[in-house]
């Protein structure tokens, strides 16, 4: 199993603009196959101290993913390639964190 924490920061105050064009491409992910989770989140506002400050221009992707061939084949699909352009100036910058169980 991987797990994949992605970071897209986007532009300032557009962050509902980007997840309509994100959340079109879910179903097309989730159908994927290998793929066992595909969310996106936001930073919620809490009081633990050990979070740092809400980023209101981020969307965090929680993904599972069966192996990292799935994964190399996801990101290789036609509807990734469309969500890429629908998003095309909206996303500042994309960070990968691929994990697996230790």
């Amino acid at each position: 199993m991987i797990h994949v924490i992605a970071t897209i920061a986007v532009e300032p105050d557009r962050r509902d603009e980007f997840l309509t064009h994100f959340n079109w491409v879910v179903p097309f992910v989730r159908a994927e196959e290998g793929c066992h989770e595909y969310t996106p989140t936001v930073d919620a506002i809490t009081t633990f101290s050990a979070q740092p400050p809400v980023r209101h221009d981020t969307v965090t992707v929680l993904e599972k993913w069966e192996s990292l061939d799935a994964l190399k084949a996801h990101m290789g699909t036609r509807h990734m390639a469309e969500y890429r352009e629908r998003v095309t100036g909206l996303v500042v910058g994309v960070t990968l964190h691929v994990t697996e169980p230790a």
